[in-house]
């Protein structure tokens, strides 16, 4: 499996961390920062398994 670097946004809601992946539209959230990195990092992984072409056409 290829790896690939994205950059994430995290910020903080009340009690949640909440981060986003821009180049790829993903969104997760988590109560600790660790928690939330690993829900996205899967969601991503998962959305880019289904559709993988899609980072190419968002990324400039």
């Amino acid at each position: 499996m290829k790896t690939r670097s994205f950059t994430v946004i995290i910020s903080k809601e009340d009690d949640m961390y909440i981060v986003e992946c821009p180049a790829v539209g993903t969104v997760d959230q988590g109560e600790t920062i660790e928690q939330a990195v690993a829900r996205l990092r899967e969601a991503t992984r998962l959305y880019l398994e289904e559709f993988p072409t899609c980072t190419q056409q968002r990324i400039p």
